[in-house]
């Protein structure tokens, strides 16, 4: 309960704890009253320039909303809206899979499986609040996917990305009832979260649209999506609570087969901090703090505000095919978790969690 006093947790989510507790409406919920003009018929270049066209209005309104210029429950609900025109975009990227940074452009309505293994049925392993996340976030209505688009050697979750786990389908309806029953209990947030969500993306944003209950969404990702998939994302998420796990020096790809992490990375924190409010994470591994920790962290500071939130993380432990990388088949050592603190406090980042 501390951090809903926590002066620089509230600088840099202000918006989120205004959703929280209910001052403000979700941005789905906007999306959802946002009239929009589309198709069946229309090619995906119309729309993504209606889709670009809208994401410009919606921030306008969502400024009118959180002002008092406009009420929500004044507008009325659209025949078609920027909600369903980013649902239209999505099942249109299903038959040309680009949801994340590897493209596969495999089609998988007509059952074509890539690389994240990920098929048109959200395939979900849990469901729960959990009381480990960061403290703004807890108690957080996580929702965990099957199925990834990296390959990290030590996944903690390597049963859920793997897919190992059999997990259970949900239709968007139903899942939609389990969001608001989240909501009932007292989470703060839909925490939608893996695996990773990136390649639900479509199902994600069909069952916000059943969604009745105003609650922040929260896209817990590994930051490896497409430029297309960070456009459907605003306007839709309020809080990206990203990873940022690699430096630029190929460790990515070393580690956890993800080549141009960095590129898809830095991009896409730059627009988190654009269009929602960011949480950054980072893992920080064993022999990993000057190529890694210490790019990662001074590129924050120079391009995304030494006021951002960040977790660094010190939870690290070897799992599944850990033991493939000599240097991580080991915890941190004490002093790696004081030189990672001292490379955050030389940054000058003011708003750091450990």
């Amino acid at each position: 309960m501390r951090v809903l006093n926590d002066k620089m947790a509230r600088k840099s989510l202000a918006r989120y704890f205004s959703v929280m507790q209910d001052e403000k409406p979700a941005k789905f919920r906007i999306a959802k009253k946002l009239p929009a003009q589309f198709d069946e018929y229309d090619s995906i270049g119309e729309l993504w320039q209606e889709h670009g066209r809208l994401t410009q209005k919606f921030y306008r309104i969502e400024r009118e909303i959180d002002t008092r210029q406009e009420s929500l429950q004044n507008m009325p609900n659209p025949e078609k809206s920027y909600l369903d025109l980013k649902i239209e975009i999505a099942t249109r990227i299903l038959t040309n899979c680009h949801f994340c940074t590897r493209r596969c452009e495999i089609n998988r309505s007509k059952g074509e499986l890539g690389y994240c293994r990920c098929g048109t049925e959200i395939t979900v392993s849990s469901i729960f609040e959990h009381m480990g996340e960061e403290p703004e976030l807890v108690p957080s209505g996580t929702i965990f996917t099957i199925g990834c688009t990296m390959r990290c050697r030590h996944c903690q979750n390597w049963t859920i990305s793997q897919w190992v786990e059999k997990g259970e389908v949900y239709k968007p309806e139903e899942l939609a009832r389990e969001v608001e029953q989240l909501r009932m209990n007292g989470c703060r947030n839909a925490n939608l979260v893996g695996g990773e969500p990136t390649p639900w993306l479509e199902q994600w944003l069909e069952t916000f649209n059943h969604v009745n209950k105003n609650i922040p969404v929260v896209w817990n990702s590994n930051s490896y999506y497409s430029p297309e998939t960070g456009r459907l994302l605003a306007g839709f998420v309020d809080v990206y609570l990203l990873d940022f796990k690699y430096g630029p020096d190929g460790c990515a790809e070393k580690i956890s087969n993800a080549p141009n992490y960095w590129g898809a990375c830095t991009r896409n924190h730059l627009e988190a901090k654009k269009y929602g409010e960011l949480i950054i994470r980072i893992l920080v591994l064993p022999s990993h703090l000057e190529c890694c920790a210490k790019s990662i962290i001074n590129w924050m500071a120079r391009n995304l505000g030494t006021d951002t939130r960040v977790n660094v993380m010190f939870q690290y432990r070897p799992e599944w095919k850990a033991y493939e990388i000599p240097e991580i088949r080991r915890r941190l050592t004490r002093d790696e978790k004081k030189i990672a603190i001292q490379l955050a406090r030389e940054a000058n980042l003011t708003n750091f969690i450990t």
